[in-house]
Parts: C-alpha cells; sequence; structure tokens
C-alpha cells in the first residue's frame, strides 16, 4: 500500500515536470497584457551584480507571492522577507511609466523595474536596476506561476543573466522547502 502511494506521488511529480513546456512562440517581450501578469507567483531565482543585496539578510532578497495589476496601471508585489531573523509581508507598488512593463519605485535609492519577458503560464522574468548613492546594482528575477520550475527555464534564466554580465556566480536558486522559501547558492 505504502509503495504504491509512492509510486502515484512519484507519478504525479513527473507529469508536472513534463508538463512544463517552454514553448518560445508564447513568449512575450513586450505589450504586456498586465492582467495576465496578475495572480500567484512563486521565486524561483535570483541574480545579482552585488551578491550582499540578495545574499541572506540582503534588502533585496524577497519572496514574491503575488502580483496584482492594479486600476491605475502600477504594478503591487507581495513579498515575505526576512527581518531580524522573523519572515515578514511586505506589499510593494511599482509605479507605471510611460513605457509598457516598465516601472519605478523609490527603495533604498531610485529603482527602475522592467518585465523582460513572460508566458504568462509558467514563467515570468524581472530585471531592477538600483541606484543607491551613486552605485548601480543590477537584479534579475525569475518567477514561475507553481514552486518549481523544469531546468529549460532555469537554463533560460541563466543565459538571460549572462546577457547582462551575470555570472554563474552571481545566481541563487531559491527552493521550496516547508512552505517556505529558502535560498541555495
Amino acid at each position: 500500500m505504502r509503495m504504491a502511494l509512492l509510486l502515484l506521488l512519484l507519478g504525479l511529480g513527473l507529469r508536472l515536470a513534463t508538463a512544463q513546456q517552454l514553448d518560445i512562440h508564447k513568449i512575450v517581450y513586450w505589450n504586456y497584457d498586465m492582467a495576465k501578469v496578475s495572480g500567484v507567483w512563486y521565486s524561483i531565482s535570483m541574480a545579482s551584480s552585488n551578491m550582499s543585496r540578495i545574499g541572506k539578510n540582503g534588502d533585496l532578497r524577497v519572496f514574491v507571492y503575488n502580483i496584482e495589476s492594479l486600476k491605475n496601471g502600477s504594478l503591487k508585489f507581495s513579498f515575505h522577507f526576512m527581518l531580524q531573523g522573523l519572515c515578514e509581508q511586505l506589499a510593494v507598488v511599482c509605479e507605471k511609466t510611460g513605457r509598457n512593463g516598465e516601472y519605478t519605485i523609490d527603495y533604498e535609492g531610485e529603482n527602475a523595474v522592467l518585465i523582460l519577458e513572460t508566458d504568462y503560464k509558467f514563467f515570468i522574468t524581472f530585471y531592477l536596476r538600483n541606484l543607491r548613492d551613486r552605485t548601480q546594482t543590477h537584479v534579475l528575477a525569475l518567477y514561475g506561476r507553481i514552486p518549481q520550475l523544469s531546468p529549460i527555464f532555469l537554463d533560460r534564466f541563466r543565459k538571460i543573466c549572462q546577457k547582462y554580465g551575470l555570472g554563474p556566480n552571481n545566481i541563487i536558486k531559491l527552493s521550496y522547502i516547508g512552505g517556505r522559501r529558502q535560498a541555495q547558492a
């Protein structure tokens, strides 16, 4: 009985993993439908030109759980983050600019937030440029509609990071353990 249950769970897990097909013809790079962006998301991976900003206790290390397109065109991100050893919730609103998929927010300096690409169904990739005390930090974030994405999505994210000058040492993978996200180097 126990073995049958394990085999059933393994089969379901494999079915979910194989169901994640990256269809490059459905990837959107501009003219985003923000209503399709709204909803539940999970942090999958992050990369940064300044690893201390996304490392343990980093001010940009956040775990998204919801994105909402507001009536005025702005985006509301709901996050979990660690503050003094406790997991806290935070919601921030990024203000819409004149360009589709581009937003701004004042947090630890001036920030531009851009959607780089999405298929709406499985993944979305964001780029953040932070300017604080005349120092620029670049952060890329891969979010998924499910807690774990197949390796093809992670490989695609790695290639996008390379385009922004961020190598393997600049990328952390976030894993979903016990209902909470944890970072892995």
